[in-house]
């Protein structure tokens, strides 16, 4: 086990890394106006195999976790509905802009609460997950998120598929 986790939490944490790392690419590449296809299919399968694996770990009963899961999973479908059923024509480019950002939102907001949880300074700010640092960090967080994405629907107009 590296860092205490199984092989299986491992891959599940490497695959959410990439899934973040290609997220904020392609991101930027949106703000621009660059399609980035290929880093666009990096981040949607390195996304959805977090899921996934996610939805493949232990558990008795819905949770949070299960819950920001099947929240990421629609806007995942929606997205790749989107992108690869109507290649973003009309009102589908909204529709996977929203979509793609929520899904990496999500990544990044559960990137945040295991921080928290399993970095020790950051745990002795906000130990429970209720106090004011884990808040505002979620806030800058999801506000950051919702310009990007007001962004990238104003800025992303891509050329044909």
């Amino acid at each position: 086990m590296i860092f205490a986790m199984t092989p299986f939490t491992l891959f599940h944490v490497l695959l959410s890394l990439v899934g973040i790392a290609t997220g904020l690419v392609v991101l930027y590449g949106w703000l621009k106006s660059d399609r980035m296809s290929g880093w666009t299919a990096v981040f949607l399968i390195s996304t959805l195999a977090t899921v996934i694996t996610g939805f493949l770990f232990p558990f008795g009963g819905f949770t949070p976790a299960i819950g920001v899961g099947i929240i990421t999973l629609a806007t995942l479908v929606g997205a790749l509905v989107a992108l690869y059923r109507f290649h973003l024509a009309g009102r589908w480019r909204i529709v996977f802009l929203l979509c793609s950002t929520a899904s990496l939102y999500f990544n990044v907001f559960v990137l945040v609460v295991q921080a928290f949880l399993k970095v020790p300074a950051l745990n002795a700010l906000a130990p429970t997950g209720s106090e004011p640092p884990f808040a505002a960090v979620q806030g800058v967080v999801l506000l950051a998120f919702l310009a990007a994405g007001y962004l990238a629907v104003n800025r992303f107009h891509p050329a044909t598929a």
